[in-house]
């Protein structure tokens, strides 16, 4: 069971380093390919029960799209820890992950810095051998933005 969990934080800490770096082909290798992906909200601090119009996105590429996009002309500094993680069976994990962000956005943007801070919620999935992402759902503390 240990050596899961120390798998899956390499699986976390992947996907921060690959989205900072923009590295997209081996950001895809963290998800399920029907991975649930939900950041809705994201730019702001979370409010309980609030009800969005848009509904989370499903699949890899879409997940990988999305973020792709809304960190184009931006850098990002990603952290997660205090990782509270569950194995459930041999296929099927579960965790919350305290995080903090950094979004530096270029000329022209709406803001030129936000910090976010709060948790992701995330279910895994063993693939292949492997531990996937396969629901992540972002909730926010706060937010300060520049």
């Amino acid at each position: 069971m240990l050596d899961d969990i120390e798998q899956i934080k390499v699986l976390k800490s992947r996907y921060f380093r690959f989205m900072d770096t923009k590295d997209w082909e081996s950001y895809r290798t963290v998800f399920t390919e029907d991975v649930l992906f939900d950041v809705r909200g994201g730019m702001e601090a979370t409010t309980p029960g609030a009800v969005y119009e848009e509904p989370p996105v499903t699949g890899r590429d879409a997940a990988v799209d999305l973020i792709r996009t809304s960190l184009d002309g931006m850098v990002s500094a990603h952290q997660g820890y205090l990782p509270e993680i569950e194995i459930l069976s041999p296929e099927a994990a579960q965790g919350t992950w305290a995080m903090t962000d950094v979004l530096r956005a270029g000329e022209g943007a709406p803001f030129r810095t936000m910090r976010g801070y709060g948790h992701y919620h995330e279910t895994y999935r063993r693939v292949d051998g492997e531990w996937r992402i396969a629901t992540l759902r972002l909730t926010r503390l706060l937010v300060d933005v520049d």
